[in-house]
């Protein structure tokens, strides 16, 4: 009991395309405020002051829509305005903060041991890989996968309104099988706003839940045994 005194509270911050949903490791209800093409990390940063506000934490963590290499923003997002890349976090919030791809966090969130594949599916197509407590992102959203289009124009939201359910379930499907002949995951776990919308799973899969992203966001700090 006194060692789980001594662990941090975290505040964890998931970054989407449409909202920034916050919660802290102490507990409680997520808070939420909408995002959009006209948030840049300032106004993300003034957003997340304000949802946090009354929360006591001693440390964040941030998943971000976008490749990240050593908790530093490597590229501008697709779906909300510039001025990420160079954004000091740590200083803006004065509290030691990581920073990881979104789809990795709740990949983290999401893992069961072994060699796990997990894919989001969103506005656009997230990918991260853990074999062994060993975390990784995967850019693969702009791969190839078929006639010269790639795996994102297919298994994205824009894909999925143009080809309709049937169709765009049929994708995803055919790409999860695609990959797991390439990555060889033990089973695959399907998250993101989407997945909901798959009236089957393909085979080895199980459905993921959002709330997964802030276990992720938590787990960086706590689990020790996570290797991102």
């Amino acid at each position: 009991m006194d060692e789980d005194r001594k662990q941090p509270v975290v505040l964890s911050v998931d970054i989407g395309g449409s909202h920034v949903k916050i919660l802290t490791s102490a507990g409680g209800e997520p808070r939420r405020v909408v995002s959009g093409p006209d948030m840049d990390a300032a106004a993300m940063a003034d957003a997340v002051e304000q949802l946090a506000q009354g929360l006591p934490f001693d440390v964040i963590s941030i998943g971000y829509p976008g490749p990240v290499v050593h908790d530093r923003i490597v590229a501008e997002p697709h779906n909300l305005a510039r001025g990420w890349v160079a954004y000091d976090f740590a200083g803006r919030f004065g509290k030691p903060l990581k920073i990881v791809n979104d789809a990795l966090m709740q990949a983290i969130g999401s893992y069961d041991g072994g060699r796990m594949l997990f894919l989001g599916l969103g506005t656009g197509l997230g990918a991260a890989m853990i074999v062994d407590n060993v975390a990784q992102p995967l850019e693969i959203a702009h791969l190839p996968y078929r006639k010269g289009r790639t795996f994102e124009e297919y298994l994205g939201n824009a894909s999925l309104e143009k080809r309709g359910r049937k169709k765009w379930e049929k994708h995803v499907g055919d790409a999860v099988e695609k990959l797991t002949e390439a990555l060889e995951p033990d089973y695959v776990v399907i998250g993101g706003g989407n997945a909901e919308k798959l009236h089957r799973l393909p085979e080895k899969s199980r459905r993921g839940d959002n709330m997964n992203a802030f276990k992720g966001g938590f787990a960086l700090w706590l689990d020790h045994d996570l290797h991102v």
